[in-house]
């Protein structure tokens, strides 16, 4: 999905543009889904793609990593691209989403808190979540 920075413009709140488009992080604690226990999907919220699913998070114990959305796992394969990111003095791994190409967030690895080692820490804003409906 490809739109110009005038079309994401238009599209994005200011704060959703400045995480997702230049690359930002919201303030640690500040993000609605970071608490947020419901069942259902967290699709990103510049283009709607599903990126993981409630099952798969989990509230970080990781200092440092607390205050995020925390997730063990994407919800499918592809959804989430994992790209070097060496800005601001560290070498980390950055999440973007694999459809629009939108940053959501960084991995880390080896984190004793989940069950797959992974941690994808995420910021709320770049997130839409679709509760899960009940089955009638």
């Amino acid at each position: 999905m490809q739109l110009s920075d005038d079309e994401w413009k238009k599209k994005l709140t200011p704060e959703q543009y400045r995480v997702l488009r230049e690359k930002g992080t919201e303030p640690p604690f500040s993000g609605e889904l970071t608490n947020n226990t419901q069942d259902g999907v967290y699709s990103c919220a510049a283009c709607g793609a599903v990126l993981f699913s409630s099952d798969a998070k989990h509230e970080s114990k990781t200092p440092g990593l607390q205050g995020w959305p925390s997730f063990a796992e994407v919800a499918e394969g592809g959804a989430v691209d994992l790209v070097e990111d060496e800005s601001m003095g560290m070498k980390r791994i950055e999440a973007i989403c694999a459809n629009c190409g939108s940053h959501l967030g960084h991995v880390f690895d080896g984190v004793d808190d989940t069950p797959t080692g992974k941690h994808y820490c995420i910021n709320s804003v770049c997130l839409k979540f679709e509760p899960e409906t009940e089955k009638k």
